[in-house]
């Protein structure tokens, strides 16, 4: 309980913390706001007294008739100008609060854009975008609550306690120890009650947010195995526990706003006996006593909000938390101080002296490995799964950063270079190539944005992707569904391929895109791959052997070390070398013979 307390007493710093910074950025209107919403509270608690004095001159007659319509004439005039600040402060908080959502949204997307890959590996998208959105709009509500809500309430309590204790010093007391009192037990009631409730119901919304996600995503694959009650299920579980989570929260809502309830009743009780006695003893006259009354009503309807605007604070706070920890989270790779854009003009690649560990790995996946890609070289890489080949292309783009050594291209350190402008040129076209659920132009023109309708059906009639293409209704402008749903297998690929070609990157990355094609759209991805290819420093990851028989040379991986390079015929020739026999277990030693006969 005190740990859970102590991290609750750190994630308010920290939401406040990061709502205080961004309000430095926009100090206007945060002034503007504020005073107004101030001003504004003043002139209602300066009101009940020209009411008093109202009621005064209305007992004393008719000859009091100036000072009752002077009384009147300034109430009015409080009024009106309550209005107006009223609504200069609402008019100022749209842009201040907008522009703050859109800010910390934007930067939450931004930040976890630039993520490491093993961060994403391990997230829910749903309940990432869970966390931004719930985060979004739980700084629209703290907004309102600090700047519209406890700011005036603190300066009716303030305000109203100087003037009461200025004329009665006891009713001062009274009011000053009720409103304490009240504050008090309302903000104990949401930081250490409800608080540790809402973090629980939330982390469960959130939770409940990434199953959606996973089951829909994923859709194709329970219709599949007819799993769909079995997906109804798994999230009956996750929902049941966020209603009893939820259920516990919101009832110690109910029995905190309870309590509050019954400390307004008595701190009215008090203020009233003491009007009473007060009049009692002859110190008050009727008058006065309707200015108790009256500012004690206004005071009553502030507390009692004190105890909504509270815990909608406390709520703001628990719903920011998972937005404020995206932003404090640390990149996984970022750009290098004083980082200059890349150029590729021959497309060398060079591993230099490179050690390599992933993040709580004890053993390097690499240690001391050297590997020169000549400009225009087709490189076939090849092994078991977790040899390194992968980890291999992914230190090239700089997804990772190296422990020790360099990874250079054109002789250019990438780790000195801007991430964008060396991924920029690195066209990859992956085994599973995800698309966005966009139109086949705008995922083919996403390696060039500013790629003209030529270009872009150039591309696609180089990829063989333009005569299915064509042949749809829409042609170019077909949405292709979530991750490219609406295509098969080939489509996608050949979509992607167009995507490569456009880019034009003098360095290509292929993750063998034809292992689970038919034969037909096998045919001609391949084709389009040795277009690609021509001219281009190429990598291959091969699943298949037979598609890197065309290769410059094969990289042998095992275990992050390369135990063999050469070209196809030349590792064939070693009797009993570690790429020989991988092909004679992918080929049933038939190929192989006839490779050793053809030698």
């Amino acid at each position: 309980m005190v740990k859970s307390r102590v991290e609750g007493s750190q994630v308010l710093r920290n939401v406040l913390v990061f709502t205080l910074r961004h309000w430095a950025e926009h100090k206007a209107l945060v002034l503007v706001v504020a005073l107004a919403m101030m001003l504004a509270t003043v002139t209602e608690v300066i009101v009940p007294v020209y009411a008093g004095r109202l009621v005064d001159a209305l007992a004393q007659g008719r000859e009091f008739a100036d000072v009752a319509l002077n009384a009147f004439l300034v109430m009015a005039g409080l009024g009106l100008a309550m209005v107006v600040l009223r609504h200069l402060a609402w008019w100022s908080i749209v842009p201040l609060t907008l522009g703050m959502m859109r800010k910390v949204s934007q930067g939450a997307f931004h930040r976890v854009q630039r993520f490491s890959t093993d961060w994403h590996n391990n997230s829910f998208a749903g309940s990432i975008v869970r966390k931004i959105t719930r985060g979004m709009w739980a700084l629209d509500m703290i907004n309102d609550v600090l700047l519209l809500a406890l700011l005036p309430s603190l300066v009716v309590l303030v305000g109203t306690v100087l003037l009461l204790g200025q004329r009665w010093p006891v009713m001062g007391v009274v009011m000053a120890l009720g409103s304490i009192a009240y504050v008090v037990l309302t903000v104990t009631l949401a930081t250490r009650l409800i608080a540790p409730a809402s973090r629980l119901s939330n982390a469960q919304d959130t939770r409940m947010g990434g199953v959606l996600a996973d089951a829909l995503g994923a859709n194709a694959v329970v219709k599949s195995f007819g799993a769909e009650a079995r997906e109804d299920a798994r999230l009956g579980r996750v929902v049941n526990k966020w209603s009893r989570r939820t259920h516990r929260t919101w009832m110690l809502h109910t029995w905190s706003g309870t309590g509050q309830l019954a400390l307004l009743w008595f701190v009215r009780s008090a203020v009233t006996g003491t009007a009473l006695w007060l009049w009692w003893q002859g110190r008050a006259t009727p008058g006065e006593i309707t200015y108790v009354l009256t500012t004690y009503f206004v005071v009553h309807g502030y507390l009692r909000d004190i105890g909504q605007h509270v815990h909608h604070l406390q709520r703001s706070v628990n719903e920011m938390e998972e937005m404020v920890q995206l932003h404090a989270e640390p990149m996984g790779v970022a750009d290098s101080p004083g980082a200059r854009p890349l150029r590729i003009d021959a497309g060398e690649v060079r591993f230099d002296h490179v050690t390599f560990c992933y993040a709580g790995q004890q053993t390097p996946l690499y240690r001391d490995l050297n590997v020169r890609i000549a400009p225009g070289e087709r490189i076939g890489l090849v092994g078991h799964s977790g040899s390194g080949k992968t980890t291999f292309v992914k230190l090239i783009q700089r997804l990772y950063d190296v422990t020790e050594g360099r990874v250079l291209i054109d002789g250019q350190d990438v780790t000195h270079a801007t991430q964008e402008s060396l991924r920029s040129q690195i066209a990859i076209v992956q085994q599973e190539p995800i698309l966005f659920h966009r139109s086949l132009a705008e995922n083919i023109s996403y390696a060039r944005p500013d790629a003209t309708m030529e270009e872009i059906e150039r591309a696609a009639r180089l990829a063989n992707a333009h005569d299915f293409i064509a042949r749809l209704p829409r042609g170019y402008q077909t949405l292709v569904g979530e991750r490219g749903v609406k295509l098969s297998g080939g489509e996608r690929q050949r979509v992607a391929l167009a995507r490569a070609f456009l880019a034009n990157a003098p360095i290509l990355i292929l993750d063998e895109a034809t292992s689970s094609l038919d034969s037909e759209s096998e045919a001609l991805i391949q084709q389009a791959m040795d277009r690609l290819m021509s001219g281009r420093t190429s990598i291959v990851i091969a699943h298949r052997l037979s598609t890197v028989r065309a290769m410059d040379r094969i990289l042998v991986f095992e275990h992050g070390r390369i135990v063999e390079e050469g070209s196809h015929e030349a590792l064939l020739r070693k009797s009993h070398g570690h790429y020989k026999r991988l092909f004679e277990r992918q080929s049933g030693g038939i190929v192989e013979v006839s490779e050793a006969v053809g030698a």
